[in-house]
């Protein structure tokens, strides 16, 4: 049976991140928003028993679960892309959703005041904001991820444990993405954090890491997704 992925058909935003644990661990899924432009999606969100707030959200037979943190905690032992035990298990999704923060954060540069308002409608608002986000909070994470691979018992190469996780897979997707937003800031950021650039490098080296990423199943960064590319919110 297929796993069933449903998530906007026409941006990475937060549907990448399980794209990639599927991609990582060459499971059977179905990118289903894809092949019918979200009318499942939307229906599923209507009906289903325990409906989603938002997509991602994903189905195996009878049993539909939401929230990017929670997919990936559920996901992680099926794919063989979490460790073993408990405790390693929670430290994972602890940084898992710590990489949430930062997600929310990176996407409210361009919409730092309404939601519902297009980007020139707050350029102002953005403006300082992002340079907040460049200045201080990107560092911040970013140094914060240095000091978990720093202090991972099993070396530096991953964030927990001796192998890749779905961790690392969204350490190396919120990378990607605020090298694509806030380029300089970013170049700046890694080069205090090198074990952080070395993971980015190593993930995007895995052999389905890297046909999934020269494939035309990886949408490409765009002006509607999560991360989007204004110059002048970087500097």
């Amino acid at each position: 049976m297929a796993y069933e992925l449903y998530y906007w058909p026409t941006i990475q935003g937060r549907g990448e991140f399980v794209r990639l644990a599927f991609e990582a661990a060459g499971a059977d899924y179905v990118d289903v928003s894809r092949q019918d432009d979200g009318a499942a999606m939307e229906a599923l969100m209507a009906q289903a028993a325990t409906p989603s707030f938002a997509p991602p959200f994903v189905r195996l037979g009878g049993r539909i679960i939401g929230q990017v943190a929670a997919i990936l905690a559920w996901l992680g032992p099926q794919l063989g892309l979490s460790p073993d035990g408990d405790s390693d298990r929670a430290w994972l999704n602890q940084i898992q959703l710590t990489l949430a923060d930062l997600v929310v954060e990176a996407h409210d540069t361009h919409h730092p005041v309404d939601l519902t308002a297009y980007y020139d409608k707050q350029k102002p608002e953005a403006a300082r904001r992002a340079e907040g986000f460049r200045q201080a909070r990107i560092p911040k994470f970013l140094t914060w991820a240095e000091t978990v691979l720093e202090r991972n018992p099993n070396g530096p190469d991953w964030m927990v444990g001796d192998r890749p996780t779905y961790g690392d897979l969204s350490l190396f997707q919120v990378v990607e993405g605020l090298a694509y937003a806030f380029p300089q800031a970013t170049a700046r950021a890694l080069a205090t954090a090198p074990r952080v650039a070395a993971v980015r490098d190593r993930v995007a080296a895995l052999p389905r890491i890297a046909a999934y990423l020269a494939s035309d199943r990886r949408i490409p960064f765009n002006q509607d997704g999560i991360f989007r590319r204004y110059p002048e919110l970087d500097g």
